[in-house]
């Protein structure tokens, strides 16, 4: 399972404990390596949350694999 908990909406999120904020060009960056299932879930999420205009804040996620 993968969790998905927003720290600061639209800039830092955190990903099963590793956390991933967007830089200045509007990059994801993760600090340590994601497994692939765990990048797979960030996209979901991404598409599905950070990316919709229908969310005001952000919510905890979680993804079965």
């Amino acid at each position: 399972m993968i969790t998905i908990v927003p720290i600061t909406d639209h800039e830092v999120y955190e990903v099963n404990g590793k956390e991933i904020y967007k830089d200045s060009n509007g990059n994801w960056i993760a600090r340590e390596e994601f497994t692939q299932q765990e990048r797979n879930a960030f996209t979901n999420y991404k598409k599905a949350v950070i990316s919709n205009p229908n969310f005001k804040k952000h919510t905890k996620a979680t993804y079965k694999v």
